[in-house]
């Protein structure tokens, strides 16, 4: 079983991502052969196997179509940890990520060089916390003392810490377990786990024998929202920031088709997770994807010198993580703004 740990470091979670993310670099999906090759006519992209509008650029191929000239990788991932050493070992040009491992990734005196450049989804019933339901726990209180399965280093791990803290509860009260998501299904399967914080598509797996405790949803309304981003490296920033305009540009296509294609989109979504469209159309409508005006808007990732809210709720983040022991110290709103990259918004999303 995975390690177990109440508050690992930055530098801990990182080491320990190592060996994942060189298997994911040099095959995890099947269309990842080239990601370790160097060039300046190539993207390497991470994304995840999630739901969400990155698979509609992926499936329908918007960015190989918008950049004829480009190679284009896609390598899969399975959780944050993993992007961040793959950044920090120059394997990703461009990649999702979520808010908490982001917030990990620019603090410490060595941050992570990338900036986001765009916000993907906003958590919403798509990320939850499940108890088994042999153990007749019905709220999160219930959890004291249980062992409670989550990917360290990611949004679920974030929002799981958010949710013991607003039950009373400490992480030094259960016992924290690092698993992937598959993982994750196979130790609940066998009963070595009472509970976990974990994402779609393993969540709806969980839930058929599980109960739900809460969700990201309920945890944002509460204060602490968790989003999916796409984060750019600083070299590609360097040399090439005419191709993260078109990589906005087609992740705001998708989010547009999310809304004028439905049915398309859950095609899409049902051929990239190789499930049915009726599984791929609840598992959309458990996200929240905003429109690309709503992105841009003061509420969200803001425009070129004026940045949003989202600069408030990553501080906020890195602030709870130091808070929870998860990171040794945490990053200003100002050393937190330069990992901003927010030139040519809004104008290119058009």
């Amino acid at each position: 079983m995975s390690r177990v740990s109440p508050g690992p470091s930055r530098r801990l979670l990182l080491a320990g991502a190592l060996a994942t993310v060189s298997a994911a670099v040099t095959g995890c999906s099947s269309d990842s052969s080239a990601a370790s090759s160097g060039g300046s006519r190539q993207l390497r992209i991470g994304y995840f196997a999630f739901p969400s509008g990155d698979l509609i650029v992926k499936r329908r191929k918007l960015l190989e179509q918008a950049l004829p000239g480009y190679k284009i990788s896609w390598i899969k991932f399975d959780s944050g940890a993993g992007v961040n050493q793959a950044f920090i070992g120059k394997s990703l040009d461009i990649a999702a990520l979520g808010s908490s491992p982001f917030a990990r990734g620019v603090s410490g005196s060595s941050p992570v060089p990338y900036k986001v450049a765009f916000i993907l989804d906003v958590a919403g019933e798509n990320e939850a916390l499940v108890a088994r339901k042999q153990t007749g726990i019905t709220d999160v209180a219930g959890l004291k003392g249980r062992t409670i399965a989550t990917p360290f280093a990611s949004t679920s791990h974030y929002s799981l810490l958010a949710a013991l803290e607003q039950a009373g509860l400490k992480a030094s009260d259960v016992k924290l377990i690092d698993l992937q998501p598959q993982p994750i299904l196979a130790a609940w399967q066998r009963g070595d786990i009472d509970a976990a914080y974990v994402r779609l598509p393993t969540l709806d797996e969980l839930r058929q024998t599980g109960t739900q405790l809460t969700s990201s949803k309920e945890i944002g309304a509460a204060g602490k929202p968790t989003l999916d981003l796409a984060v750019v490296s600083d070299e590609l920033i360097a040399r090439a920031p005419k191709v993260i305009d078109t990589w906005r540009s087609v992740q705001a296509q998708a989010l547009r088709l999310l809304k004028s294609d439905p049915d398309g989109a859950v095609e899409d979504v049902s051929a990239e997770l190789g499930i049915s469209t009726a599984d791929a159309k609840a598992q959309l409508a458990q996200g929240v994807f905003r429109t690309p005006e709503q992105v841009t808007s003061a509420d969200w990732l803001g425009t070129d010198g004026s940045p949003g809210k989202l600069l408030t709720y990553v501080t906020d983040t890195a602030q709870f993580l130091a808070g929870q022991n998860q990171i040794d110290a945490a990053p200003s709103e100002a050393v937190v703004r330069k990992a901003f990259y927010l030139k040519g918004l809004p104008d290119v999303l058009k």
